[in-house]
């Protein structure tokens, strides 16, 4: 669904202004891969937070804690 708005917006950016639609479409590329090494690290934090929760949860697990489930919580 998003694609497909991206698509239409695009299209709608062509009809008006040709230029500007296809400058756009050159420089796409280039800014993923500018944007790319901060999406690395946002994966990186995600993984060490879901890792330290991981290790400091560890002995409340060992002794038979489970965290509640979103169904349970709602109730």
């Amino acid at each position: 669904m998003k694609t497909l708005i991206a698509l239409l917006a695009w299209c709608v950016l062509f009809v008006l202004c040709w230029p500007l639609a296809l400058l756009a479409l050159v420089l796409w590329p280039l800014a993923w891969l500018v944007l790319l090494p901060f999406r690395l690290v946002g994966i990186t934090f995600a993984a060490l937070f879901a890792f330290l929760y991981a290790v400091l949860t560890l002995p409340a697990r060992l002794l038979g804690w489970r965290p509640r489930q979103a169904t349970q919580a709602m109730a």
